[in-house]
């Protein structure tokens, strides 16, 4: 055979095994799911005069909507994780943005910083 009859019935063959895919793919009901809810959403967008990037705006939840974190640099720092400590021996609580509060420096001091770090009951933003 001729390397040109070869290539025809290998591309025949590879047409074969591709059209049996496409039809299985087209009796799938989770493809058939999948392009009503497209269908839906096309007709749904034209309808509110919508482009995707409409959509994937609105839907995003870190849209430029959003508040944004200040960047680095801006002059605006951020807001640090508030850290509750509780003395298991005293029960006192302290509640600290920051790790120069007066008490929580004076249990550090008296009883070593990995100590008063083990006594983190919890953190919130």
């Amino acid at each position: 055979m001729s390397s040109l009859l070869s290539n025809y019935m290998q591309k025949e063959q590879q047409l074969k095994k591709l059209q049996d895919e496409l039809d299985r793919l087209e009796n799938d009901d989770r493809l058939k799911a999948e392009l009503d809810f497209k269908t839906k959403l096309e007709s749904l967008m034209k309808e509110f005069d919508k482009s995707a990037n409409d959509v994937i705006e609105l839907l995003n939840p870190k849209s430029s909507a959003a508040p944004k974190a200040a960047a680095p640099g801006d002059g605006v720092r951020r807001k640090r994780k508030l850290k509750i400590y509780k003395n298991p021996q005293t029960g006192e609580v302290v509640e600290t943005r920051g790790g120069n509060q007066k008490t929580l420096k004076a249990w550090k001091d008296e009883f070593g910083s990995e100590t008063v770090e083990s006594w983190l009951v919890r953190t919130e933003d």
